[in-house]
């Protein structure tokens, strides 16, 4: 038996038919416009030839102080990647102000050993400073195997522990010394930042106690303060960062910095 339907109820079918498409359409497309429930936490990448290294905002401060104390310093880039293979092993970068014993800060230094007081080693600058005149010391350390440097310098009960941070440490001090443009990124959501408006007199005026002068003398040094500024943006709200014919901008939907903004190589722009 054949069921045939008024050519009324056929019309109302399609205008359900319709109208469900219809309403299905308008929804997706107002989810895919609305703001995510979940925002994913600030982060900060390294990229580089050695590899890509993730972390979190602060350490990629204190790997970008350690770097720009290195620069001050006028040391090589060896020295950096020992620096940084030592804080990972020490403290995984971060300023931390407890240890064993006495030991405090990024490098673990205690006061009782004369590197200094317990609030100068809480700060990396000065962390960074005694590391770096320790190192100097280290007869040809530049030539020895990772962990025997840094060994000589932290005196440390396992001393073998630092060798396995060494390609981390190369990939840190390929971006933050500015040997490799570009290898920076960094995201942080806007609401939360404690601090309401750009800071970038303050951000300049932090970044010359760890480099000294903020002069761009070369692309290098531009590239360092670069990946400085964009490693700080949170603590200062810093919104963009632009060098060399690239701009960083923080949004989460971009990866990486992007092509545009001054070519120029004697100035780093910040807002």
């Amino acid at each position: 038996m054949r069921v045939r339907f008024s050519r009324g109820v056929i019309t109302i079918a399609i205008i359900v038919v319709v109208l469900a498409v219809g309403v299905s359409f308008g929804l997706y497309h107002l989810l895919k416009r609305a703001t995510p429930l979940a925002v994913p936490e600030a982060y900060c990448t390294v990229r580089g030839p050695e590899g890509t290294l993730d972390l979190s905002p602060h350490q990629a401060q204190i790997s970008a102080t350690i770097a720009a104390v290195a620069a001050r310093r006028k040391l090589p880039e060896r020295a950096v990647v020992i620096a940084y293979a030592t804080a990972i092993q020490e403290s995984k970068l971060a300023n931390i102000n407890y240890g064993d014993r006495d030991s405090v800060g990024v490098f673990q230094q205690r006061p009782s050993q004369g590197w200094g007081t317990r609030k100068q080693l809480m700060d990396p600058v000065y962390a960074t400073n005694k590391f770096f005149a320790a190192l100097v010391k280290v007869k040809n350390y530049r030539k020895l195997p990772l962990a025997e440097a840094a060994q000589a310098v932290q005196r440390s009960a396992g001393g073998y522990a630092y060798a396995p941070h060494e390609t981390d440490g190369k990939i840190l001090a390929a971006g933050f010394t500015g040997r490799v443009p570009q290898a920076v990124h960094c995201w942080y959501p806007p609401d939360k930042t404690p601090v309401p408006q750009p800071k970038a007199d303050q951000a300049r005026k932090q970044l010359a106690k760890a480099l000294g002068s903020t002069a761009i003398t070369t692309k290098k040094r531009g590239w360092l303060v670069a990946a400085w500024s964009v490693a700080h943006a949170e603590k200062y709200a810093l919104n963009r960062v632009g060098y060399g014919g690239a701009t960083w901008v923080n949004n989460v939907e971009l990866e990486g910095w992007q092509t545009g903004g001054k070519s120029g190589t004697t100035e780093v722009d910040l807002s």
